[in-house]
């Protein structure tokens, strides 16, 4: 089984920063890419930031300049460093990784159980 697991999240005043974690465990052979996703109340989940095992990464517009993403392949763990927050950044943020289990299974797509991120204005 493979488990994803955030933390860091909390309350903060807006201008400050927090920091993300998302660690995989279990049975994992290889990892592609590891991104976060959020979801405020009454919108969509939306991608936020994602990171390739080469260190590739790709930034939604809102986050551009504020957010960085990262990752330590040989802990299967990604990281999101959130600067300038915004009330707007407030939302539910979802670790997701596109794995292999095993040498001979396909990848599959895993998403964490959520962090919840508050911006106070």
């Amino acid at each position: 089984q493979v488990q994803l697991v955030e933390s860091g999240g909390g309350l903060v005043q807006a201008g400050g920063s927090l920091r993300l974690s998302c660690a995989a465990s279990g049975s994992i052979f290889s990892i592609n890419t590891m991104g976060w996703y959020r979801q405020a109340p009454g919108k969509q989940r939306e991608l936020v930031a994602t990171i390739t095992s080469a260190g590739s990464t790709n930034y939604a517009d809102s986050v551009k300049g504020r957010f960085t993403i990262s990752r330590d392949n040989a802990k299967n763990t990604a990281y999101l460093q959130m600067n300038s927050l915004k009330p707007e950044d407030t939302a539910i943020y979802y670790c997701n990784a596109l794995l292999k289990a095993s040498a001979l299974t396909g990848w599959g797509d895993y998403w964490g159980q959520g962090t919840q991120v508050t911006v106070s204005s």
